[in-house]
């Protein structure tokens, strides 16, 4: 987690110097996908890589922030403007994103576990619930 500022950097500019074609979660056989949001108080967009969980023709994302006490930006961003956009392969898609909550969180996780427990090794240092959006194209 101490290398995540390094790793943030050489992802952003791998994916500029690709134009949207790679990431390094990608490169590592991850699915990935960039997604922008609408700044909650500034209203300027913020653009940041994510590991997804593919579900069907959602996407699913998590507030893991690295294994921080506090959710990404992006997070409260998505709950005060669910309309996002997200990029994969460079092909940007609208989206609006829903918040799971109860037992639809816990019955998710349960999945998000299996398919990448690194997850629950954030929570634990994050000492935190991890929020779960799912995020569903827009038409």
């Amino acid at each position: 987690m101490r290398c995540a500022p390094a790793v943030l950097w050489a992802d952003s500019r791998l994916h500029r110097l690709s134009r949207g074609r790679w990431s390094l979660l990608g490169i590592a056989g991850l699915p990935s996908l960039r997604l922008t949001t609408v700044g909650r108080r500034s209203g300027v967009r913020h653009t940041t890589g994510l590991l997804y969980f593919p579900d069907g023709d959602t996407f699913v994302v998590v507030g893991s922030n690295w294994g921080r006490p506090r959710d990404p930006d992006w997070a409260f961003n998505l709950r005060a403007e669910p309309d996002a956009t997200v990029t994969v392969g460079g092909v940007p898609a609208p989206v609006r994103a829903r918040e799971v909550r109860g037992e639809a969180h816990a019955a998710l996780w349960r999945r998000l576990l299996e398919f990448w427990p690194g997850y629950g090794a954030e929570a634990r240092w994050a000492g935190r619930e991890l929020p779960v959006f799912v995020l569903a194209p827009r038409s």
